[in-house]
């Protein structure tokens, strides 16, 4: 429990009396639960599309527990920081993303239109966090039974009742839980800042219908 003094109390209840019941709470940066805002990410001065990477050991934490399809579509792509860590560990990978940070090496490519890959790959990626609801389901849509999906989230992605109808249609089978906190880089830049967000590998499997069950890495 937060020990609040009776002057932040105030601000709090103020700030919660403002709250539209339809949208997330983003508060600002001396907010008091900013941490618990729409962002995926703890920066309030957001990357304009929503372009947080993560390092490699994050990739290596959920290959050490979860197997996947030698092809793999890594769909939010940004500099590569995950595909390159998913080719240094033995997978193809095919890489896309809406703009293009890497002077030609990736696909331009929106994925919320894209179609079906006919290789039917499992889809590994850290998605803006914005649309990240959209991207779990276009991805489970456009996939085949047994197809795996991994999304690097954070935790609260489990809150809301929008989420609470996709987790409904699409339950994810497994999610694990980072023990210590992953910093993630602006702009694909990694300062040496804490993070205060407890981020998951959320994963998904195309005709999965039961309970997930959630683990810790």
């Amino acid at each position: 429990m937060l020990n609040l003094t009776i002057k932040q109390k105030f601000h709090y209840q103020k700030e919660m009396l403002n709250l539209d019941n339809n949208k997330d709470w983003t508060g600002n940066s001396k907010a008091v639960f900013s941490i618990l805002s729409a962002s995926s990410h703890s920066d309030t001065d957001r990357q304009n599309e929503d372009y947080y990477a993560i390092p490699p050991f994050a990739v290596i934490k959920l290959l050490e527990k979860e197997k996947f399809n030698h092809y793999i579509w890594e769909c939010a792509a940004g500099e590569l920081h995950i595909s390159n860590t998913l080719e240094e560990n033995g997978y193809k990978v095919r890489s896309t993303d809406i703009v293009d940070r890497t002077n030609g090496k990736i696909e331009t490519l929106d994925f919320l239109t894209a179609s079906a890959d006919k290789m039917s790959p499992d889809i590994i990626t850290n998605p803006p966090y914005k649309y990240a609801t959209e991207f779990v389901e276009h991805a489970l849509d456009i996939s085949i039974d047994s197809v795996k999906v991994a999304m690097f989230l954070k935790i609260q992605f489990l809150e809301s009742q929008k989420r609470r109808e996709l987790f409904e249609k699409y339950p994810p089978k497994k999610i694990y839980v980072f023990t210590n906190r992953v910093n993630c880089g602006k702009n694909g830049v990694f300062g040496k800042k804490s993070s205060a967000v407890c981020y998951c590998w959320f994963i998904w499997e195309k005709g999965f219908s039961g309970k997930p069950i959630v683990d810790w890495i």
